[in-house]
């Protein structure tokens, strides 16, 4: 018994004992950190680039090409988090386990494609509005400044004007131009609104979406009359840690130019044609220069980048550095961008969450001096008109360079490289951009979120120009006998602070709500000091002086707020409403007309979700509509109430004494411009969205457009104008975006086109006048607005010829006037009243194109990849000022070589007139002898790149390497015959679009690159 009871307790301490030892055993196993291998697919096979992380921790990788990964340092126990863009997250836990391959299910919602709209996001099969969508590679496909110049010809509806000059921003046009006023869409950067985009490096952006209608862009109300352009900037992601470096380099050129007369040629046009033989010695020194080769150049271009980014399920991150470096192809112009950008977002509680976007740039730009700064004229004016005998240097002038001598010379034109060379100008800004946001989860789907914006700009640009005199005569035709400095200042600070409701919630699993509730604090502030002064003494000190000084300041502010409310519904994503309603309030209106209210409303129809579709072949079928109204108040700000001004001279007996008077005439009354937008669209996807076509139709109507009202003299006041709302202004048009993919086998490709038309018409303006007067050139009016016609068309005389004989001259204006002569323009009497006056002037050209259409094609081969990008433009025409300076011959400048068959008595030429002869400007008049068809197709990117394979043996060092080659704008096909049928606008006025002044063209670009990430 006793013996029996021992062996008990004994078999059952062993068993305790056994237990014990396995449980410390098994724990032991578990604490050990192993390495884990394994394989991701799905139902077609690998999955590369799966975000394979251990959870909790930051241990994190992605998988290969083939769908493999290897993980270090895994505890035993530990469980793995699976994650892919389309799929549904899987959790597998290892128990013990080195390898782990697992097959992930696709999740049909997330394949849905997620769009930024205004104060948040939408799935964008419940998208009810119009929105085009550019992704991160089609923005960094381009070798840009600016994202906003990725922009052109990627979507429908976008009109994107680039200039030639390095830092110049295009300008950007939103289904056409809606309004004579503006006309710059709003931008908004990681939900904080902004001036633009030259800030921010393209490579930092994941995604641009522009909003074209009322239902996706009345949300922000009285700033979203021209569309919205939403800028969403790349973050990090959850166990994926990488480093990326981007860089290319190149060269710019321009290599058209125009066919100018030679020096021979150019004695002998000004003999013939003027009776002038020039006297100069330097006349006859058989010199030939080129000036237009003097002032285009080959300019490098350089851009690094480098981003660093990671995170794990409660945290991610991505900072960025970049540097870019711009030579013009123009002489003494260029553009450098140095910018850095950290994002991070916090989890702080399961319901709360925190985050920032912070970016800082730091630019400096050499600007090209055009028609503001010298002369009013532009540089390639004054290569056009500056005899070629002369030669561009002179040492023994002051400064260096050789001009004109008027009296000798017989003309004036300026030397374009010493306009450029001669002393130094830079514009420097540095600019900070930024957001801080706080988000709560109050109950399940209620979430609050505030947030605060900044965006900070300081300009200071810089201009020294030493003395100088071209005349080696002494006659001092072009001099300056001292040294001219400018130093201009100002800052632009801009606060935005927006708190939001946002409640998501579903009613029997099948009707969804978002409810947004908001108010947003939008406060601008500018600051501005310009000074000028004069050396007379010293061509080396580059600082201000006493002599000849001048100073002024001026402060602006703008108070915005406004308050929104939005309704988003759907019934088994089928049937589809929207509404919001939105009141802003301005500061740049009186009390009485402050507040203005911007209602829309949306519908759509998910087609392709009902049963009787479920075998047919379309993925995607919706039908939507929406009307709105947003608003517009870019005016000056103050104009509702009298301005003064304390530079005013009274006369008290006989004596000039220095007081204050009213500045402006003021309109108490004057009031939003609103802007009512009607679009109705239609999306389609077959063969699983192989075949993809989004159709739309617009019609928007402006009412109450601001205009300046021109006063007369007699009214007294020292403003010549005052702001009204007067005129009506409506624009439709089609859009269409056809797309094909095909993603099977070694070689696939992609198509993308898209088409767009615009049609303005001014319906009334309320001023009385037939036409009122736009943009000038010579003293002449060039465009203006005219009801029934498209905003700012050409106005001019209708040519017929040229008068071979004086009978001709007196059939039609008889023999009273003596001005026109045989040699002169034929212009048409409208009104056959024996005058060509004002009455006769009519409508010569239309600057909004027909038609915009942009083709995007890419292929990949194994290994390489091609990109072949077109866009273009039909219909429009340009008003050249160049011809003026070709072919007007108003004085012995230089001139294109047409004017060697202009008429002269024994040469009946029909279209080049005589050289002029006293004739008051009347073979340079506006006229449609001006008006050139400004249609072009370009050859805008082509791209040939090559991916190092992950087998090869760089694969152990990077997980991408690529290396490519690039070309920009290497074709263009058009009959304009300016420099470039693409008119950049400096200015971003309305009135200036279609008109060549001699800007700068743009280059064309050839460039190699390389990617590389880590």
């Amino acid at each position: 018994m006793i013996l029996k009871l021992n062996y008990e307790k004994f078999a059952r301490l062993k068993t305790l004992l056994l237990t014990i030892c396995m449980g410390v055993f098994s724990i032991a196993i578990y604490a050990q950190e192993v390495q884990v291998t394994g394989n991701v697919s799905d139902s077609s096979g690998p999955l590369p680039g799966v975000s394979v992380i251990v959870k909790g921790t930051n241990n994190g990788a992605a998988t290969d090409f083939d769908g493999n990964y290897v993980l270090e340092n895994v505890p035993a126990n530990a469980t793995l988090v699976f994650r892919y863009i389309g799929y549904n997250t899987q959790e597998t836990a290892l128990n013990g386990r080195t390898t782990v391959n697992v097959t992930l299910e696709e999740n049909l919602e997330a394949l849905d494609e997620v769009v930024v709209v205004a104060y948040g996001s939408q799935s964008r099969a419940a998208v009810t509005g119009a929105i085009a969508s550019v992704d991160a590679d089609e923005i960094s496909a381009l070798p840009v400044a600016t994202a906003d110049q990725a922009l052109q010809g990627r979507a429908a509806g976008i009109t994107v004007t680039n200039s030639g000059g390095p830092g110049t921003a295009p300008v950007v046009r939103i289904r056409g131009v809606g309004s004579p006023n503006g006309g710059s869409p709003l931008y908004v950067i990681d939900g904080v609104i902004s001036t633009g985009l030259g800030a921010i490096n393209p490579n930092d952006i994941e995604s641009i979406n522009v909003l074209k209608d009322a239902a996706t862009a009345a949300a922000y109300g009285s700033q979203a009359a021209n569309g919205v352009i939403v800028v969403t900037t790349k973050q990090g992601r959850a166990g994926r840690s990488e480093v990326t470096f981007n860089t290319y380099t190149g060269v710019q050129f321009i290599t058209n130019r125009f066919d100018l007369l030679n020096t021979e040629q150019y004695l002998q046009f000004i003999d013939e044609a003027f009776g002038t033989v020039p006297t100069s010695p330097l006349s006859s020194s058989g010199l030939n220069t080129d000036w237009q080769d003097a002032i285009f150049q080959t300019g490098f271009l350089q851009n690094y980048d480098l981003s660093m980014a990671g995170g794990n399920e409660k945290s991610n991150f991505r900072t960025s550095l970049g540097m870019l470096k711009q030579q013009g192809a123009v002489i003494e112009t260029g553009y450098n961008r140095y910018n850095i950008r950290v994002n991070s977002n916090f989890d702080v509680t399961d319901n709360f969450k925190v985050g920032q976007t912070l970016a800082v740039t730091f630019s400096d730009q050499s600007p090209e001096l055009g028609a503001d700064n010298a002369g009013s004229r532009s540089l390639l004016e004054h290569a056009i008109k500056m005899a070629p005998y002369l030669p561009i240097y002179n040492e023994n002038n002051n400064g260096g360079y050789q001009g004109p001598t008027s009296a000798l010379d017989g003309q004036d034109a300026e030397n374009p490289v010493r306009v450029q060379e001669h002393g130094n100008r830079l514009s420097k800004r540095t600019q900070v951009f930024g957001s801080v946001f706080g988000e709560y989860e109050l109950l399940k789907g209620l979430k609050f979120r505030s947030q605060f914006g900044l965006e900070y700009n300081y300009n200071n640009y810089d201009e020294f120009v030493p003395s100088y005199d071209d005349d080696s005569n002494g006659q001092s035709t072009h001099a300056q006998v001292f040294a001219r400095i400018t130093k201009n200042a100002n800052t632009f600070r801009r606060f935005l602070f927006t708190n939001s409701l946002n409640y998501n919630f579903t009613l029997g699993d099948d009707h969804n709500f978002d409810v947004l509730a908001l108010i947003e604090k939008n406060e601008a502030i500018y600051n501005q000091v310009n000074t000028t002064s004069q050396n007379s003494v010293s061509d080396e000190l580059e600082q201000l002086t006493n002599e000849q000084s001048e100073i002024s300041s001026l402060t602006d502010e703008v108070d915005k707020i406004g308050y929104l409310g939005r309704l988003n519904y759907n019934y088994k994503n089928k049937y589809l409403l929207s509404g919001s309603i939105r009141r802003d309030g301005s500061s740049r209106f009186g009390p009485s007309t402050k507040w203005g209210w911007f209602p829309a409303a949306s519908a759509g129809w998910n087609l392709a979700e009902e049963d009787f579709m479920s075998q047919s072949n379309i993925n995607t079928l919706k039908l939507r509509a929406s009307w709105g109204i947003s608003g517009f108040d870019e005016i000056s700000n103050y104009r509702y109430s009298t301005t003064l001004t304390n530079n005013f001279n009274y006369v008290v007996n006989g004596n000039a004494l220095g007081g204050t008077a009213p500045s402006s005439t003021p309109n108490p009354n004057v009031a939003w411009e609103e802007r009512e937008m009607l679009n109705i669209g239609m999306d389609l996807g077959f063969f699983q969205n192989k075949f993809t076509a989004a159709i739309e139709y617009f019609k928007n109507t402006s009412n109450g457009l601001l205009i300046d009202l021109q006063l007369p003299g007699s009214f007294g006041s020292l403003s010549s104008t005052v702001p009204t709302n007067i005129g009506d202004v409506e624009s439709k048009g089609f859009e269409v975006s056809l797309g094909y993919n095909d993603f099977e086998g070694d070689f696939t490709w992609s198509a993308n086109l898209n088409l767009s038309t615009t049609k303005n018409e001014v319906l009334k303006t309320g001023t009385g006048e037939d036409i009122i007067p736009g943009s000038t050139f010579e003293a002449q009016f060039i465009n203006g607005l005219r009801v029934g016609d498209p905003i700012y068309s050409f106005y001019g005389y209708q040519t017929d010829g040229i008068y071979q004989t004086q009978a001709e001259v007196e059939a039609v204006l008889g023999t009273d006037q003596t001005a026109i002569q045989p040699g002169d323009i034929r212009f048409v009497d409208q009104n056959g009243d024996g005058q060509i006056n004002n009455e006769d002037i009519v409508a010569i050209g239309n600057p909004t194109p027909e038609l915009i259409f942009g083709l995007n094609l890419d292929a990949n081969y194994k290994n390489w990849d091609f990109n072949v990008f077109i866009n273009g433009v039909t219909g429009n025409e340009i008003y050249n000022t160049n011809i003026y300076d070709l072919q007007g011959m108003p004085r012995t400048f230089n001139a294109g070589v047409a004017v060697l068959d202009r008429w002269t008595p024994t040469n009946p030429s029909n279209t080049i007139p005589r050289a002029f002869d006293g004739n008051n400007g009347i073979n340079t008049a506006s006229s449609d002898r001006f008006i050139e068809d400004g249609s072009f197709a370009r050859l805008k990117n082509l791209t040939v790149g090559y991916t190092f394979p992950q087998t090869s043996a760089l694969s152990s060092y990077f997980s991408k390497l690529r290396i490519y080659a690039s070309g920009q704008n290497l074709l263009t096909v058009t009959d304009y015959s300016g420099l470039d049928p693409e008119i950049g606008n400096a200015k971003s006025t309305n009135s200036e679009f279609g008109v060549d002044r001699g800007n700068y063209p743009q280059p064309k670009s050839v460039l190699v690159g390389l990617q590389v990430t880590f």
